[in-house]
Protein backbone atom coordinates (compact mmCIF):
# COMPACT_ATOMS: atom_id res chain seq x y z
CA UNK A 1 0.00 0.00 0.00
CA UNK A 2 0.90 3.68 -1.12
CA UNK A 3 0.32 6.90 0.99
CA UNK A 4 -2.43 7.32 -0.75
CA UNK A 5 -3.63 11.20 -3.30
CA UNK A 6 -6.15 12.03 -0.92
CA UNK A 7 -6.69 15.64 1.17
CA UNK A 8 -8.30 16.50 4.22
CA UNK A 9 -8.93 19.23 6.93
CA UNK A 10 -6.14 19.60 9.23
CA UNK A 11 -5.52 21.74 12.55
CA UNK A 12 -3.87 25.17 12.02
CA UNK A 13 -6.70 25.83 9.15
CA UNK A 14 -5.05 23.38 6.86
CA UNK A 15 -5.62 20.72 4.24
CA UNK A 16 -3.35 17.87 4.27
CA UNK A 17 -2.98 15.83 1.03
CA UNK A 18 -0.80 13.11 2.14
CA UNK A 19 0.43 12.32 -0.86
CA UNK A 20 2.88 15.54 -0.59
CA UNK A 21 4.37 13.93 2.44
CA UNK A 22 6.15 11.42 0.34
CA UNK A 23 10.09 11.95 0.75
CA UNK A 24 9.59 11.50 4.54
CA UNK A 25 8.56 8.96 7.16
CA UNK A 26 4.66 9.01 7.89
CA UNK A 27 2.90 7.75 11.15
CA UNK A 28 -0.98 8.10 10.41
CA UNK A 29 -2.55 7.18 13.69
CA UNK A 30 -6.39 6.25 13.64
CA UNK A 31 -8.67 7.16 16.98
CA UNK A 32 -12.15 6.57 18.14
CA UNK A 33 -12.44 10.27 20.03
CA UNK A 34 -11.33 13.36 21.18
CA UNK A 35 -11.02 13.56 24.84
CA UNK A 36 -11.73 10.58 25.88
CA UNK A 37 -9.11 8.57 28.34
CA UNK A 38 -7.47 5.96 25.91
CA UNK A 39 -7.21 8.58 22.95
CA UNK A 40 -5.79 11.17 24.92
CA UNK A 41 -2.87 9.14 26.19
CA UNK A 42 -1.93 8.00 22.86
CA UNK A 43 -1.94 11.94 21.65
CA UNK A 44 -0.39 12.57 24.54
CA UNK A 45 2.68 9.38 23.86
CA UNK A 46 3.29 10.89 20.55
CA UNK A 47 3.56 13.91 21.89
CA UNK A 48 5.72 13.06 24.61
CA UNK A 49 8.31 11.41 21.91
CA UNK A 50 7.70 13.84 19.45
CA UNK A 51 11.45 14.91 19.38
CA UNK A 52 12.47 11.42 18.72
CA UNK A 53 9.92 11.02 15.51
CA UNK A 54 11.13 14.43 14.67
CA UNK A 55 14.83 13.54 14.57
CA UNK A 56 14.48 10.52 12.56
CA UNK A 57 12.55 13.02 9.98
CA UNK A 58 8.64 11.29 10.41
CA UNK A 59 5.65 13.43 10.19
CA UNK A 60 2.65 12.29 12.85
CA UNK A 61 -0.85 12.70 11.74
CA UNK A 62 -3.91 12.09 13.90
CA UNK A 63 -7.26 11.09 12.60
CA UNK A 64 -10.82 10.87 13.72
CA UNK A 65 -14.11 11.64 12.74
CA UNK A 66 -14.19 14.70 15.23
CA UNK A 67 -14.95 18.04 13.51
CA UNK A 68 -11.86 20.29 13.30
CA UNK A 69 -13.46 22.64 15.65
CA UNK A 70 -13.06 19.60 18.30
CA UNK A 71 -9.51 18.71 17.11
CA UNK A 72 -8.42 22.26 17.58
CA UNK A 73 -9.47 22.12 21.41
CA UNK A 74 -8.42 18.68 21.78
CA UNK A 75 -4.68 19.67 20.47
CA UNK A 76 -4.25 22.95 22.51
CA UNK A 77 -5.50 21.07 25.29
CA UNK A 78 -2.82 18.62 25.64
CA UNK A 79 -0.15 21.07 23.58
CA UNK A 80 0.33 18.26 20.47
CA UNK A 81 3.03 19.43 18.62
CA UNK A 82 1.30 17.53 15.12
CA UNK A 83 -1.76 17.92 13.40
CA UNK A 84 -4.95 16.30 13.64
CA UNK A 85 -7.05 15.41 10.49
CA UNK A 86 -10.58 15.50 10.52
CA UNK A 87 -12.48 12.36 8.30
CA UNK A 88 -15.98 13.35 8.96
CA UNK A 89 -16.95 11.72 5.43
CA UNK A 90 -14.79 8.19 6.93
CA UNK A 91 -13.33 8.57 3.43
CA UNK A 92 -9.43 7.42 4.66
CA UNK A 93 -11.05 5.69 7.38
CA UNK A 94 -12.70 3.32 5.07
CA UNK A 95 -9.51 3.30 2.81
CA UNK A 96 -7.87 1.98 5.52
CA UNK A 97 -10.79 -0.43 6.62
CA UNK A 98 -10.47 0.91 10.36
CA UNK A 99 -14.09 1.17 10.46
CA UNK A 100 -15.88 -1.67 12.65
CA UNK A 101 -19.14 -2.76 14.40
CA UNK A 102 -18.67 -2.01 17.95
CA UNK A 103 -20.45 -2.34 21.04
CA UNK A 104 -21.30 1.02 22.78
CA UNK A 105 -23.27 0.89 26.04
CA UNK A 106 -24.70 -2.46 24.69
CA UNK A 107 -25.67 -1.20 21.81
CA UNK A 108 -24.34 -2.28 18.49
CA UNK A 109 -22.21 1.14 16.62
CA UNK A 110 -19.88 1.97 13.95
CA UNK A 111 -16.52 3.23 15.11
CA UNK A 112 -12.81 3.45 14.52
CA UNK A 113 -10.59 0.35 15.10
CA UNK A 114 -7.36 2.35 17.05
CA UNK A 115 -4.80 1.75 14.67
CA UNK A 116 -1.18 2.87 13.34
CA UNK A 117 0.22 3.06 9.56
CA UNK A 118 3.77 3.57 9.33
CA UNK A 119 5.54 4.47 5.65
CA UNK A 120 8.72 4.78 4.80
CA UNK A 121 10.21 8.33 2.86
CA UNK A 122 8.69 6.08 -0.15
CA UNK A 123 5.18 6.67 0.69
CA UNK A 124 5.34 2.71 1.20
CA UNK A 125 3.96 1.42 4.07
CA UNK A 126 6.03 -0.55 6.60
CA UNK A 127 4.05 -1.59 9.17
CA UNK A 128 0.65 -1.72 10.75
CA UNK A 129 -0.84 -2.01 13.88
CA UNK A 130 -4.44 -2.54 13.70
CA UNK A 131 -7.32 -3.06 17.21
CA UNK A 132 -4.69 -1.86 19.53
CA UNK A 133 -6.10 -2.79 23.01
CA UNK A 134 -3.41 -1.62 24.80
CA UNK A 135 -2.09 2.31 24.57
CA UNK A 136 0.74 1.42 27.21
CA UNK A 137 4.28 1.17 25.20
CA UNK A 138 2.13 1.60 21.64
CA UNK A 139 4.33 4.63 20.71
CA UNK A 140 7.52 3.52 21.91
CA UNK A 141 7.18 0.28 19.50
CA UNK A 142 5.83 2.65 16.56
CA UNK A 143 9.25 4.52 17.09
CA UNK A 144 11.08 1.66 17.33
CA UNK A 145 10.40 0.22 14.31
CA UNK A 146 10.96 3.59 12.50
CA UNK A 147 14.35 3.19 13.63
CA UNK A 148 14.93 0.02 12.26
CA UNK A 149 13.87 1.98 8.98
CA UNK A 150 16.21 4.65 8.81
Amino acid sequence: MILPNMSLPATGNKNIDLSTLIGQPVILYFYPKDDTPGCTQEGQDFRNHFSEFQNLGATILGVSRDSIKKHEAFKLQYNFPFDLLSDSKEELCNHFGVMKSKMMFGKPARGIDRSTFLFDKNGELKHEWRGIKKIDHHVEEVLEKLKSLT
